[in-house]
């Protein structure tokens, strides 16, 4: 009986609700037939009973405008779609992959420029990293991407840069094939008064390289945010980053800096307009002007004559210098000269531009360098970057510096980065993952073609909390012919493979005659394998797959060294595997006379090169020589038979950012005596020196700066020169020279 008055009493719980329901909605259809057939409007619900107050605030329109100037998303969105047909483009359906196959590879081609082709310097720039970098070809058949020889960085028709007519000239180029594996660089987009993304004609399924890049219009994964550099920009090298290594105390004299110009109408004038109200003049000082333009004075408020006043008073470079924090708030487009010119200086930028993609965001972690702020909330940047402790702000500072050096320092940089990023995605199954790109020495000096391991790259040890492998190959250069059982490369070989680290001995054979029969080589207690180094004095550091181990040893054939020393110098390496560690040094100067690079072989406290006669370094160097560096460098080491080893320690220095390691060596190399029927020793060669010298200054230009550095450590064994018995101490054998 309970179960049954159970049921009835939620039935007609049940049959009540329905009819609510059913009553309830129409009564609001009817309720908005009348109020239609009356002409009316129905009223919103809530009723809000103090309405009056609202407009006050914001209205639903306003709303729609994300706050600031301009046409709502969705009018963006619709202009841009209109602008760009293939927005939605992606690597999988707006790329031909078949392009950057085998043999070919990843292949640049730039068209020609035409005759009176207007051209500015930075795109000139763009254009001259292109050409000289690794990649480019001459011959369009072979090419993967493409790029205009059609100036379109500056795409403001207000700008004297302005090139016209690009939608009619590249429609007739036969390889454009709607922008198909094209890549489009651009800095500058749209003009006054809302400097919208439009480039003026339709990149169709190009690829986009664009400063000031909004969230809404990148493409992920198939677009690449550049950042906005100056034409002052330096093509190669560019100046180190400002930070000292360990600089304490990590804070500067300012907390937080800012001095620039301000808009007083128009897009982007809002943030820069309310910059005022942080600035207290001692540890915050926030700086503008509105005194640029031409007719500035027509548009000037209350406020212009004592910002110009107070913007006098701060020196910018001295700001730099002295600040823990740069903001960096949008300007008319969303990216700033501040960025770079920030991380240059180690001072930690705080962006202040809702909606920018950051410069190469695919594969840089920004918020280890980065504080990221919202152009809404500006009055609560004091007080977030007073709460960042002082080991967090000693890591941004580090980190702005190695992204600085790593990818910005430079227009060559800043394209080949762009080119990289590419290409991780063409060959996406050998591509860097995030830790290559944000660890020195940056991705740009780690090919993924030799590795995708992080434990197969030298830089990588310490981070990984592992060492180097326990034995070494050695490679020893042969340029004379073998006449005699006495000549120096017979003890070498003797000495070398008594080191119990050996692990095999690789002759490179570079003489004019063959090499002599396996059975005139001395009998070994190592595996000896005997090359073709078809007469290139570079081969010497070609990645020969016979070498198996982690460790190369470099002997010139007349190197005279003691087994006890490569057991020594082998030791040292295991400790410093990036770098190149063994015996003879040598030194670069500046001399301001000739206002050139000098290079001596004087034996000073003081050296900046180890030569590879007899020294240590890890194998991926020869994978860098051979294909990072560019043919016109190695052609000079093998038209001059010189600077191999002067090439060598350029490159290596320029990964590390250190010295060579020298180790402790006999008194001095004794120069043997040139055997009848062998050739001159290069060193007796007087043209030897001058071609050093100028292989230096070679060597400095293509790098873009001087990579060598200067240093007075020297690792000798322990009890070397203790007055103790030879018998109690390792490496006996060097206390009796």
């Amino acid at each position: 009986m309970q179960a049954r008055k159970k049921y009835v009493l939620l039935g007609l719980c049940t049959c009540c609700w329905l009819l609510l329901f059913y009553w309830g909605g129409l009564q609001e259809r009817l309720l908005g037939l009348i109020t239609y057939r009356r002409g009316e409007v129905a009223r919103p619900w809530p009723d809000w009973l103090d309405r009056a107050l609202l407009p006050g605030f914001a209205d639903q329109a306003e709303l729609q405008n994300d706050g600031g100037p301009g046409d709502s998303p969705r009018q963006r969105r619709q202009a841009w779609a209109g602008i760009y047909k293939d927005s939605h483009c992606r690597m999988e359906t707006c790329f031909d992959f078949g392009r950057c196959q085998a043999p070919s590879g990843f292949r640049v081609y730039v068209y020609p420029p035409e005759k009176s082709e207007r051209v500015s310097e930075s795109y000139r720039k763009i254009l001259t990293s292109v050409a000289e970098s690794r990649y480019y070809t001459s011959d369009p058949r072979e090419a993967c991407l493409f790029v205009l020889g059609i100036d379109t960085l500056d795409r403001d028709q207000l700008s004297t840069q302005f090139v016209p007519n690009v939608d009619e000239r590249i429609r007739g180029y036969p390889l454009w094939n709607d922008g198909r594996n094209h890549v489009i660089f651009n800095l500058y987009s749209g003009t006054w008064p809302n400097y919208t993304e439009d480039l003026g004609f339709n990149v169709g399924q190009a690829i986009l390289a664009k400063a000031s890049l909004n969230t809404e219009h990148f493409r992920p994964g198939f677009d690449v945010s550049i950042p906005l550099f100056s034409k002052e920009h330096p093509q190669k090298g560019g100046e180190r980053g400002w930070l000292v290594r360990n600089t304490v105390p990590p804070r500067r004299k300012y907390l937080l800096m800012f001095k620039g110009k301000r808009y007083l109408t128009g897009i982007g004038s809002d943030t820069r307009n309310a910059l005022h109200h942080i600035h207290n003049g001692k540890d915050i000082v926030s700086l503008t002007t509105c005194r640029h333009g031409k007719d500035w004075e027509k548009h000037k408020d209350a406020r212009c004559d004592h910002d110009n006043q107070e913007y006098e008073r701060f020196d910018y470079q001295e700001l730099l210098h002295n600040s823990t924090f740069c903001l960096v708030p949008r300007g008319r487009r969303l990216g700033s000269f501040r960025f770079l010119e920030s991380l240059q200086a180690a001072c930690i930028p705080v962006l202040l531009s809702n909606g920018w993609e950051l410069p190469f965001s695919d594969v840089i972690q920004w918020n280890q360098a980065v504080v990221e702020g919202d152009e809404r909330l500006l009055l609560q940047v004091p007080s977030t970057v007073r709460a960042v402790g002082i080991d967090r702000v000693l890591a941004l500072r580090q980190r702005t510096q190695m992204l600085w050096e790593a990818y910005f320092s430079s227009v060559d940089k800043i394209v080949l980065t762009t080119l990289e990023i590419i290409k991780d995605r063409v060959y996406s199954h050998i591509s860097r993952n995030k830790f290559m790109w944000n660890a020195l020495p940056g991705g740009l000096l780690v090919l993924p073609e030799y590795s995708t391991h992080l434990a197969h790259y030298p830089f990588y040890y310490f981070n990984l909390g592992i060492s180097p492998g326990q034995e070494f190959t050695a490679v020893i250069h042969a340029t004379s012919p073998l006449v005699s059982q006495s000549q120096p490369i017979m003890k070498l070989l003797q000495l070398v493979s008594k080191s119990k680290y050996c692990s095999q001995i690789i002759i490179l054979w570079n003489s004019e005659k063959p090499p002599p029969h396996r059975s005139k080589w001395p009998p070994m207690p190592v595996p000896l394998i005997v090359t073709d180094g078809r007469r290139k004095t570079s081969s010497r550091f070609l990645p020969h797959a016979a070498i198996e181990t982690e460790a190369v040893l470099s002997l010139d054939e007349d190197t005279m060294l003691l087994t006890s020393e490569i057991n020594f110098a082998f030791h040292v390496w295991r400790s410093f595997p990036e770098r190149i560690v063994g015996y003879p040094p040598r030194s670069h100067f500046w001399d301001p006379v000739k206002k050139a690079w000098g290079y001596t072989s004087k034996w000073t406290n003081e050296y900046s090169i180890v030569l590879t006669g007899a020294a240590f370094y890890h194998r991926y160097y020869h994978h860098l020589f051979s294909h990072y560096l560019p043919s016109s460098l190695r052609a000079l080491v093998d038209r001059t038979s010189n600077c191999e080893d002067i090439l060598m320690n350029f490159l290596v220095s320029s990964v590390t950012h250190l010295p060579p390691i020298k180790v402790a060596q006999r008194k001095q190399y004794k120069e043997m005596p040139t055997l009848q029927g062998t050739k001159m020793a290069p060193w007796a060669n007087p043209e030897h020196f001058t071609q050093r010298q100028e292989c230096v200054n070679t060597f400095a230009s293509w790098f873009g700066y001087m990579p060598l550095m200067h240093s007075q450590f020297r690792l000798d064994p322990v009890l070397f020169k203790d007055h103790v018995s030879v018998l109690r101490k390792r490496y006996k054998d060097l206390e009796r020279v």
